[in-house]
């Protein structure tokens, strides 16, 4: 437990940093990006005093006042669930954020432990049968992790999207054919939709997986606890057990770091699928000029990513008896 709330600690102070560097990051731009925000939204009309104080209380927007003041104020909206109204979509950026996020953390969640999974296992097996004819799936996996994100997504588009036409290409689910709900056409549609940018994110980082197991089992093989448990006549299975749950130590370690990675290539490849989740919606964010969507967008991101890096501390915590010893 101590190194749990010390872990949870870090992080909570990280968030704090992060929240205030979110904070900053808008009121730093040079200009005024309200008044250009009335000119768009009252297309050259006129809007007078009581116009403009209407549109800022709107908005959340508190420009008279001092920065301390908005800090605080700010705070005590996020604490609120209150994150501001989007300028352009009409409507709460929380609830803009609450629409966008199932999509993503569902694609993401599955094509992210979908490729773990995959990756570890695979790894455990070209260590074990090392220098055999399976050493022939290295350089291919490795070949599309060399694909930046956004080239592959387009390649898979173009060719099982728009060539052979296997897969939708773009949307979450048939807008047009199709009623939300637990109904088994909703469901196959959204697992249709969602093939495709999900094999993206797979085939782009099941080699990190594969190739970091495979050098652990090899290095966790050499070690003298292994070549006991062989002398003794344990059975192969069991033998594999033990290396490999000693060699997956690392690869839990590096599980956290990566989801950021993803995180930043599934934005670009929602972009290509034209996929309703955080990263189509920050991309129309930024390109309306939606500030407060971009900021509530940008600080959810950090979130998930910061929960993310502690579950996987907690869990190497539970896995590795070693890291309960810390001072």
């Amino acid at each position: 437990m101590r190194v749990i709330i010390r872990r949870l600690g870090f992080y909570l102070l990280t968030a704090w940093v992060a929240i205030t560097v979110n904070f900053a990051l808008p009121r730093l731009v040079p200009g005024n990006p309200v008044a250009g925000m009335i000119g768009r939204l009252t297309q050259g009309h006129l809007c007078n005093d009581a116009c403009i104080l209407a549109l800022q209380k709107q908005f959340g927007v508190g420009l008279h006042a001092s920065w301390l003041s908005q800090y605080f104020t700010y705070w005590g909206d996020i604490f609120h669930g209150n994150l501001g109204y989007s300028y352009f979509e009409s409507a709460s950026v929380g609830s803009l954020i609450g629409q966008a996020l199932p999509w993503t953390v569902g694609l993401l969640g599955l094509a992210t432990v979908l490729s773990f999974v995959l990756g570890t296992l695979a790894g455990v097996v070209l260590g074990w049968f090392r220098g055999s004819a399976l050493d022939w799936v290295l350089p291919g996996t490795t070949f599309f992790q060399a694909i930046p994100y956004f080239f592959l997504a387009l390649v898979l588009l173009m060719l099982f999207g728009t060539v052979l036409k296997w897969f939708p290409i773009a949307q979450g689910y048939d807008i047009i054919n199709t009623t939300p709900g637990w109904n088994m056409a909703y469901i196959g549609g959204v697992l249709d939709h969602g093939f495709l940018p999900a094999l993206t994110i797979v085939l782009a980082s099941i080699a990190g997986w594969i190739m970091g197991m495979r050098n652990m089992m090899v290095i966790t093989m050499d070690e003298d606890f292994v070549l006991v448990a062989r002398a003794k006549g344990l059975p192969s299975r069991r033998v594999v057990w033990y290396a490999a749950r000693n060699a997956l130590l690392p690869s839990v370690a590096n599980f956290a770091l990566s989801i950021s990675l993803i995180v930043a290539g599934q934005l670009l490849v929602e972009i290509v699928f034209s996929y309703p989740g955080i990263g189509k919606l920050l991309f129309d964010a930024v390109t309306q000029g939606d500030y407060p969507l971009v900021d509530g967008l940008f600080l959810v991101i950090t979130l998930v990513v910061l929960v993310a890096n502690l579950l996987a501390d907690v869990v190497y915590v539970f896995i590795d008896p070693r890291a309960r010893q810390e001072a």
